[in-house]
């Protein structure tokens, strides 16, 4: 075999009768040079790049967190739009059904969940006046007892009931529900500005996803020409391990909560756990893809159910929700993001606590995806870049 040129390695070669077969040649690969990075660039130009990028960021403040976050909805999205692109789709139809696809799941699974919910919010609409009945009882029954003891308590005026002492006393602070509600119209009409902010910025780069990509390659330094060299294949593959991950991580946080559900409700101790523990469960693991707020909001519906049937059993399904997040965040979390994402437990852990200290829900929310990315920028840039040495002996210079 005669002698490859310099920069040019051969790929694993053929079997034996693999080449008598065919006659082909040894496939070859050309690894481009390292990109020099001169000691005036490191000295000066990265150290003003790295300040204006942070100047900017902090200028821009919320406009730059929601489009890393459209950034990070469109690049885990790509793949199922080039997939249906591929299937003779045009790019902006194949976008139009990814969504679609999208938002029926979640549509999906709110129908799966509004039975069980409506059908336990009916029955207690129903008791409201029983218990409002045993309410009274109870009380008249206390501040007889006490008044017989000598311990003169008025827990029921004349003319009053309970509820409407407790409506009369909600009357007195109604000025300060109204200001929250105003505080928290707020907060909503902002919160679905920014949604509706993302929403559009992924769809338009959902469909200028290609040449988005030629232009990271020509900023890039470039690679061999092969898919394992290829910048931008390698960030939707790390965000593809991310998804590979979070879908593996909420589904067994899912069956977990299911299986616990279904055996407080075999126990006795939240009796409808038996019978929605699947719906429950798969809730819940839905819930799990948001950080943070997930859990309390997976949590929700299966403590509401436990507590219009039975306050104490409220207390304990909401204390197995506890135990559950304490185990997800310090266990299963870390070991199975750190696995999937090829990176250390103790940095998935403090990536999630950096994202949420700077940014917030958003921070969190965003962390892990830009970790992947920011490992193979940095695997993918000590592959290609070579910087020049400081070593004073060479020529005189610094």
């Amino acid at each position: 075999m005669k002698d490859l040129p310099t920069g040019v390695e051969p790929a694993a070669p053929p079997r034996e009768h693999e080449r008598e077969l065919t006659g082909e040649e040894p496939i070859v690969r050309v690894v481009p040079p390292r990109v020099l990075v001169p000691r005036w660039v490191q000295l000066v130009l990265l150290p003003i790049a790295l300040l204006a990028l942070w100047a900017l960021a902090k200028a821009a403040g919320k406009v730059v967190l929601l489009f890393i976050f459209a950034s990070v909805i469109a690049l885990i999205l790509n793949p199922p739009v080039t997939m249906l692109q591929r299937r003779r789709l045009t790019r902006g139809l194949a976008v139009l059904a990814v969504y679609a696809v999208f938002f029926l799941i979640l549509a999906g699974v709110g129908l799966l969940l509004a039975n069980p919910i409506s059908h336990q919010v009916s029955s207690f609409s129903h008791t409201i006046p029983h218990l409002v009945h045993e309410a009274n009882s109870s009380l008249a029954e206390l501040q007889h007892s006490l008044n017989q003891n000598g311990v003169h308590v008025h827990f029921i005026t004349q003319g009053k009931t309970a509820i409407q002492t407790l409506g009369d006393k909600l009357a007195q602070g109604s000025s300060s529900v109204v200001t929250f509600g105003g505080d928290v119209l707020t907060e909503v009409v902002s919160a679905g500005f920014d949604v509706i902010v993302v929403f559009v910025l992924s769809i338009y780069m959902l469909i200028y996803g290609p040449s988005i990509g030629r232009l990271v390659r020509r900023v890039m330094p470039p690679g061999d020409g092969t898919a394992a060299d290829d910048y931008p294949t390698l960030v939707q593959t790390a965000l593809a391990r991310y998804v590979g991950g979070q879908l593996i991580f909420s589904f067994v946080m899912g069956t977990t909560v299911a299986i616990a559900l279904y055996i407080f409700g075999v126990l006795g101790i939240f009796p409808d756990g038996k019978t929605y523990a699947v719906v429950f469960g798969i809730f819940f693991g839905v819930m799990e893809l948001i950080p943070y707020i997930g859990p309390f909001l997976g949590a929700l519906p299966p403590v509401l159910v436990a507590f219009i049937n039975n306050p104490i059993s409220a207390l304990w399904v909401g204390l197995l929700f506890v135990a559950l997040q304490q185990l997800e965040g310090h266990l299963v979390a870390p070991q199975i993001f750190g696995h999937t994402l090829r990176i250390n437990p103790i940095l998935v852990i403090l990536a999630l606590l950096i994202g949420l200290q700077a940014s917030g829900f958003i921070g969190a929310l965003i962390a892990l995806p830009l970790l992947a990315i920011a490992r193979e920028t940095a695997v993918y840039l000590s592959r290609h870049l070579e910087l020049e040495s400081w070593n004073r002996s060479g020529d005189g210079m610094l």
